[in-house]
């Protein structure tokens, strides 16, 4: 390598040329070979000779870089190639020296790697016994693997096996603890309780291994039971001593109540160890209970009578009565503090929730301040007691009894059943003979009200009682209204005194009674209440009419109508919403007669003018009005007329209105009708006069500009 170095031959480039040269030399040969070939096995016309083939390969060595080069330069290759072969001989001699040079680092090489291998050798021979080693260590892991996995079953079982065993002694002992408190210590104590708990655990435990035939159950048997007797006798005295509290006069029940609530577990413990003394107590319970609340609603109830009104309605007090002929409730319209029955006034105040839930009322209290109520007030307090006291009552019995559902409700109707049985019997002997049907109509609210208060506090109890009060108030509330329709429809004009176009005294009745049905109804709407309004109203209407009919003139009769639809929509509107098919009704009746009476006021001053406008429009829509042109004196004297005279007639009709009707607002809005009609027909007169038939008449310039009318009218309108 040296002496290539040394002759300047660069090895790479020697290198490709001993490649270019080796690749010649290799066609070379292919061409040598082919040369030799038998030109007797060459068959030239055969298939298998493809000369394809022959360019491909000559193609693919002309494409080479060297071989391009020396074809482009003209070199000839097989003296190249001879120059190329000694180049390579001479570098091998070099590298033929080169290893000789380093022969004895070869050796020394060679040796060292003799040594490795056998350091190598002896190291294969340690490991080999370690592995041996290893292999007899992880079978002594495999074996005490299997044996701790033996000795922690055995553990286990040992440790379950000592759990039941410890729990069954624990369950069978029974403490000298237990025994004692048991046995000296009073029911009210809270070891008591913690005892009896256990105690009943141990008589729960003894019960299931009795079943199983344990035999270690016979040495604890007797003496459980001596406990639970103790136990069962001392809870027995404690809880009917509670209840016998109950009898004391005065006594507020509740608080034993409460007491015995604290101790629920005394009757669960009785009722699942003695049902006989459960029974007992429960009887005794019931009893007790059912007793006190008969006599305290009893006594409340007779009380709360005292306080009502001495004076109510009767069979004769309907709204239909004449006043005049009536000796009796309307005959004293100044008693103080009386209980009217066709004006609800403030009785509706008891709707509200801070009324319907307030304090009930304390008779004796009431009666020293001589306070006295409307009955609807006493039905209100006697059963807001009712529901206070029978929603405690129903809670109270399905804690501390432990029922609930049909069980809750038959013990709390074997306790309440004869209250309320008292309550329906007085309440119908009452309803009976009651015609203020403004109280019962409340009453039947009441309930409503009271209903949804049990419904929301999830208390089922009174629903039937609920149901039972509604089936008495209802089918009363129905009567008396039909009382009143008949009294209305039977009512003769003619014996109902002097004829005044001011409201009526049955309609106003019917205004204040109407409006304070719809105003309570309005919270709990009622179909049926709805249908006897209907009826009701119809009755009126026919009433409103038959006693106009009594007026000779038609201007006295819609005076008349104008002033009572007037009147009884104000009431009805000022109580009962806007949208009530009552307020539509009269409404509508309102305006029709409005409007007629309208036209009856300006028929007098102006009646020539609108019946001639009137005559003139129908004409023109049929193309007819020359039919008019006649009538030049006519229609001279309609101009000249309301020109000198407008002024006073309207100031007179202003007046009359005025004094006609008992609402100056209704007045008021009556002139401005009147008068905006009158312009409506002047306003006529001068379209018909602009018409080519009249427009060659010298009245023309008479006539009073629509505009100056106008402004000269509103100075003779009203402000109230």
């Amino acid at each position: 390598m040296a002496e290539a170095a040394g002759a300047g031959v660069d090895v790479n480039t020697a290198g490709n040329q001993t490649e270019v040269a080796m690749a010649y030399l290799q066609d070379e040969k292919t061409d040598g070979d082919m040369a030799n070939l038998n030109l007797g096995e060459l068959d030239l016309t055969t298939d298998e000779f493809i000369l394809d083939e022959v360019d491909i390969h000559i193609q693919a060595n002309l494409e080479d870089d060297l071989v391009k080069e020396a074809l482009r330069t003209g070199v000839d290759l097989r003296q190249y190639s001879k120059q190329v072969e000694a180049e390579l001989q001479r570098i091998e001699q070099a590298s033929i020296k080169d290893y000789i040079k380093e022969s004895q680092n070869i050796a020394l090489l060679h040796n060292q790697i003799t040594a490795c291998d056998s350091i190598l050798e002896r190291m294969e021979g340690m490991l080999s016994g370690f592995q041996s080693d290893l292999s007899s260590i992880s079978s002594e892991i495999q074996t005490l693997q299997q044996q701790s996995v033996s000795m922690n079953v055995r553990l286990k079982n040992r440790q379950a096996v000592r759990s039941h065993l410890s729990q069954l002694v624990d369950e069978l002992v029974v403490p000298g603890a237990m025994i004692s408190t048991i046995l000296d210590s009073p029911v009210t104590e809270q070891e008591f309780l913690e005892q009896l708990h256990e105690l009943n655990n141990k008589i729960n435990f003894a019960k299931e291994l009795s079943f199983r035939e344990t035999l270690a159950c016979s040495d604890i048997q007797d003496i459980v039971d001596r406990l639970k007797l103790k136990a069962v006798s001392k809870i027995r005295e404690f809880i009917l001593q509670k209840i016998y509290s109950f009898r004391k006069p005065m006594t507020n029940y509740q608080i034993p109540q409460n007491t015995l609530l604290k101790y629920r577990f005394f009757y669960q413990f009785l009722l699942a160890n003695e049902r006989t003394v459960a029974k007992e107590i429960r009887d005794e319970y019931v009893d007790t209970m059912s007793k006190i609340y008969y006599s305290y609603f009893k006594s409340y109830s007779g009380r709360l009578l005292k306080v009502q009104y001495e004076e109510v309605a009767d069979k004769d007090d309907l709204m239909g009565v004449e006043d005049t002929a009536k000796k009796g409730f309307f005959s004293k319209p100044s008693l103080k503090s009386r209980n009217t029955i066709f004006t609800l006034g403030q009785r509706g105040a008891i709707l509200t929730p801070a009324e319907l839930e307030g304090p009930i009322l304390v008779p004796h209290t009431a009666q020293r301040g001589d306070s006295r109520y409307p009955y609807e007030t006493l039905f209100r307090s006697q059963h807001y007691a009712l529901l206070d006291n029978g929603c405690r009552e129903y809670l109270f019995l399905s804690d501390f009894f432990m029922v609930t559902g049909n069980s809750a409700l038959d013990l709390f109707n074997s306790i309440m059943g004869k209250t309320l049985s008292m309550f329906l019997k007085s309440m119908s002997t009452y309803v009976s003979d009651c015609y203020d049907s403004i109280a019962i109509f409340l009453c039947i609210h009441i309930i409503f009200r009271f209903r949804a208060i049990t419904a929301k506090r999830n208390i089922p109890a009174l629903d039937k009682y609920w149901e039972a009060v509604l089936e008495l108030l209802w089918p009363r509330f129905e009567l008396i209204l039909e009382m009143n329709i008949n009294s209305i429809r039977n009512t003769d004009p003619q014996k109902l005194g002097v004829l005044d176009t001011r409201p009526h005294y049955i309609t106003r009745r019917y205004a204040e009674f109407s409006s304070a049905i719809v105003s309570i109804n309005q919270t709990f709407p009622n179909e049926r209440t709805n249908t006897l309004l209907g009826q009701l109203q119809v009755e009126v209407e026919n009433f409103v009419l038959k006693m106009a009919a009594e007026f000779p003139s038609r201007r006295d009769q819609l005076i008349f109508l104008i002033n009572n639809y007037d009147m009884m929509l104000s009431v009805l509107m000022e109580r009962a919403a806007d949208d009530s098919k009552e307020v539509e009704s009269f409404q509508q009746l309102l305006l029709a007669r409005t409007q007629e009476f309208i036209e009856e006021i300006l028929s007098p001053p102006f009646g020539g003018m609108i019946a001639f406008v009137k005559e003139a429009e129908a004409l023109m829509e049929k193309g007819q009005l020359d039919r008019l042109k006649n009538d030049e004196a006519r229609i001279t004297q309609l101009v000249r007329g309301f020109s000198s005279t407008w002024k006073q007639s309207v100031e007179s009709m202003s007046q009359d209105v005025m004094r006609s009707f008992t609402n100056f607002k209704n007045g008021t809005s009556i002139i401005q009708g009147a008068l905006t009609q009158l312009i409506q027909y002047y306003h006529g007169f001068h379209k018909v006069l602009n018409q080519p038939t009249f427009r060659s008449l010298a009245v023309r310039s008479e006539l009073i500009n629509l505009h100056h009318l106008m402004v000269e009218v509103k100075k003779h309108k009203p402000n109230f």
